[in-house]
């Protein structure tokens, strides 16, 4: 289905609505400012209906797992207070021009002539959203709307039409906004009409692994801003593991088996890789014995509810053991720990690497000392840490990984919670979804 102007289209008439887009959007470009203050009073409308269970059923029908978590999650980013502080956080005192119009006059010195400052929209933003979290399609568009952008969306395969549900309630709300959101479910196969918005858009918002970001690359045309979310990489550091009390470390050893069997391991925050501050291989294969048990547990605590969710997991463990027969473990510096439904591996190297995910972790050495060398080889691929450490010890860690290029540090039980005012990938992305504009 495409959303057009408020309206629902057949998949079939996508090249008719796309010959007369560009006229369409140039029409509001010219003649229409999108009220921010209705887009934070609609979101909010829909945060509300979330939080109270208006959409319970709707939600429950689509059979997405964890979907209660992130319901809850949603509803506290849509709400008001919630917008307005994000605005405040993320645009400063570039909120204000932006959000009345109005310019910000700059000090005449000497013989230096003021010159007004106005912050724009960027203009069109076109959205191509990945499907590994329910979602994010519309969260993308958002955005874009809070920055007072025009939005073109194509949606991802695995969307299930949650978007365009979605998306309707919000123009059902606040009808204005109709103009400013255009949804396509155009396959990633057809590149003319990925060329044809493409060509409409000022910048190109992606979200993807490094062939999804590539593939856009080269039909991005020259001079529209590449707003790339790609894939990332995060995992726990553990350091002084023998210091924490017994206590605490029991507490953040469950949190984190949580974590890793929650996430399912599908998100860029969720923990693909446990670094120990050793050297010693004996100490990594007894912290996987140590580890195994809270994993098995969580396995437990989170089971894959879904038929092919188990599936899934079945055949992973299915090629493990054939892949250990075959192989005869004797080409490979790694020792698998295997227990319920999850899975530790015993490692001699260093490098971050994706996990076999759902539940199988990577556990490795890395001592501090080694930090630098071992994580920029991954630069630009770096996103959170769950650090677990003594206090004493916590400032001078968070400083080493923050200086490698981790951009989110946090408890391991953590690793995938949101808050108020986060960065992005260590970026505030309303910062690139405007323009500023000097006028005098």
């Amino acid at each position: 289905m495409i959303l057009y102007k408020g309206k629902l289209y057949e998949t079939a008439d996508q090249a008719k609505l796309l010959g007369q887009l560009e006229k369409d959007i140039n029409d509001t470009r010219v003649n229409k400012r999108l009220d921010i203050s209705k887009v934070i009073a609609a979101v909010d409308v829909i945060g509300q209906k979330l939080k109270s269970g208006v959409y319970n059923d709707k939600i429950a029908a689509l059979g997405m797992e964890g979907i209660e978590e992130q319901i809850q999650t949603i509803a506290a980013m849509a709400a008001r207070e919630s917008l307005e502080y994000r605005l405040d956080v993320e645009l400063g005192e570039l909120k204000e021009p932006f959000l009345n119009g109005q310019a910000v006059k700059g000090d005449q010195s000497g013989e230096l002539e003021a010159v007004d400052t106005y912050v724009y929209p960027l203009g069109t933003l076109f959205h191509i959203a990945a499907g590994n979290r329910e979602g994010l399609p519309v969260y993308s568009v958002l955005e874009g709307l809070l920055t007072g952008n025009i939005n073109i969306l194509k949606l991802p395969q695995a969307d299930q039409g949650l978007s365009i549900e979605i998306l309707q309630t919000l123009l059902e709300t606040e009808p204005s906004l109709a103009e400013f959101i255009y949804v396509f479910d155009t396959p990633s196969t057809d590149l003319d009409a990925m060329c044809a918005m493409a060509q409409m858009s000022d910048g190109i918002v992606v979200w993807g692994g490094d062939e999804a970001v590539a593939a856009v690359r080269r039909f991005a045309p020259a001079g529209v801003r590449l707003i790339e979310w790609g894939h990332k990489l995060s995992f726990a550091y553990i350091s002084g593991l023998n210091e924490i009390e017994e206590e605490t470390l029991d507490r953040e050893l469950q949190a984190l088996a949580e974590h890793i069997v929650s996430t399912r391991q599908i998100l860029c925050s969720s923990c693909q890789v446990i670094y120990l501050d050793q050297q010693d291989p004996k100490a990594i294969q007894e912290f996987c014995r140590r580890f195994l048990p809270y994993l098995e547990q969580a396995t437990l605590n989170f089971p894959a509810k879904s038929l092919g969710m188990r599936a899934e997991l079945a055949m992973r463990r299915y090629c493990e053991i054939l892949h250990k027969i075959i192989v005869e473990e004797e080409v490979s510096e790694r020792q698998v720990f295997a227990g319920r439904n999850c899975s530790l591996t015993a490692c001699e190297d260093m490098e971050l690497e994706l996990s076999e995910m759902f539940g199988n972790c990577l556990v490795k050495p890395l001592p501090a000392d080694k930090m630098m060398e071992v994580l920029r080889r991954n630069k630009g691929y770096l996103q959170t840490t769950g650090l677990l450490c003594p206090e004493e010890r916590r400032r001078e860690l968070t400083k080493r990984l923050a200086a490698c290029g981790v951009v989110r540090i946090t408890s391991p039980g953590k690793m995938s919670d949101t808050f108020l005012g986060e960065a992005h990938d260590g970026d505030y992305p309303l910062r690139r979804y405007v323009r500023v504009i000097n006028a005098n």
